[in-house]
């Protein structure tokens, strides 16, 4: 997988124009059932990200690119599951993985609007959370607001790493770079980054608190 990965890195660098299309199709497909959970998007998107350094690829188009096919793909997901409802949990192929769909759903109930947000940063549910979502009849305003600014704080996050990293690795080995973006990028960069801690660290605590009042409720019976 890594060697393809390289290779397809390699080629893109050759045919820039390439890169966004599949940023867009690294995104879009990782947000598709049963698809998402064996496509490594996040590994795809970040190795795209590394050309950004070079000049190979646009930092706001290779963004925007990320977003919009993840936006796409969960919102079209979302849909197909709000039209079937749960139809589609229950028809192949999505059939041959009840383990995964039981966990969205648990997931789903846990959380609620909330698991719309935080599947978007945990695979491999979350190539089945917006469909599970729509599955379960939730309201499609809120399912879009969430996941819209869940994508704007997923996409910048799995882009501007890999830009950083390489822009250092650019700058001390002397590698022609477009000068000026770690400058840019790394405030922006840190804020994601305490944004997503201070969540995953307030849904550890909440996810804490519910396994120490389930225990209660356990050894009360």
């Amino acid at each position: 997988m890594a060697s393809s990965i390289e290779s397809l890195t390699h080629f893109v660098a050759a045919h820039a124009w390439l890169g966004y299309l599949v940023l867009f199709l690294a995104a879009l497909l990782e947000a598709v059932p049963v698809v998402g959970s064996v496509i490594p998007g996040s590994t795809i998107i970040l190795a795209m990200s590394a050309l950004v350094p070079s000049g190979d690829l646009d930092l706001v188009w290779a963004l925007v690119s990320a977003a919009a096919g993840a936006v796409l793909g969960d919102g079209t997901a979302f849909w197909v599951g709000h039209i079937q409802q749960r139809r589609i949990l229950e028809t192949w192929p999505m059939s041959n993985y009840p383990g995964v769909i039981a966990q969205s759903e648990a997931f789903f109930h846990r959380f609620g609007t909330l698991a719309v947000f935080f599947g978007r940063f945990v695979p491999p549910i979350r190539a089945f959370v917006p469909v599970t979502a729509g599955a379960l009849d939730m309201a499609p305003v809120k399912f879009y607001a969430v996941n819209i600014l869940a994508v704007f704080l997923w996409a910048p996050a799995h882009v501007l790493p890999g830009v950083l990293a390489v822009s250092a690795l650019h700058q001390y080995s002397g590698l022609p770079h477009h000068t000026g973006y770690g400058k840019q990028i790394w405030i922006p960069t840190v804020i994601i980054v305490a944004a997503l801690a201070g969540l995953a660290t307030w849904w550890w605590h909440r996810r804490k608190r519910g396994m120490a009042a389930a225990e209660l409720v356990r050894k009360g019976a």
